[in-house]
């Protein structure tokens, strides 16, 4: 009988091991809010242009134009939640020019940073994929559509 009691108490012990998962009751995150912070931490570094990769961009860019809609602060980015601990996987567009291993150090930190300051779960490994580059002149021919040929 003493074994049975000891038993529970042992097993609280063991999942009172983080802020997330107490004796008083354990906080589940989202793998929405995740999704949302590594993609926003993600987008915090110079270098970054885009996350997502093209279907994606293409889709969001629709989404940005419906009158009350916004971009997706999650797209290019899928996670697994578990009760402790996340893993991140991101799909980047860099800029031209940029050191790209450099860029996924920069971009590995500050999501982990971000994502366990902010959630309290230990960050596992955020996989990086980087699906394209911008070039600098890809923004000057949206320009010239828009405003024509004659000013």
């Amino acid at each position: 009988m003493a074994q049975q009691q000891e038993k529970p108490a042992q097993e609280v012990t063991k999942r009172a091991d983080s802020a997330l998962v107490t004796s008083e009751g354990i906080t589940t995150i989202a793998d929405t809010v995740v999704r949302k912070v590594a993609g926003l931490a993600a987008n915090e570094i110079s270098g970054v242009h885009a996350l997502g990769g093209g279907a994606a961009r293409a889709f969001n860019a629709l989404r940005e134009r419906i009158p009350g809609a916004t971009a997706s602060a999650g797209q290019g980015v899928s996670v697994e939640v578990g009760e402790r601990q996340a893993a991140v996987d991101l799909q980047l567009e860099v800029e031209y020019g940029v050191a790209i291993a450099d860029l996924s150090r920069a971009v590995r930190r500050n999501v982990i940073t971000a994502v366990e300051r902010m959630t309290g779960l230990e960050v596992v490994e955020v996989n990086i994929t980087v699906a394209d580059v911008h070039l600098p002149d890809e923004d000057e021919g949206d320009e010239v559509a828009d405003t024509g040929r004659v000013r």
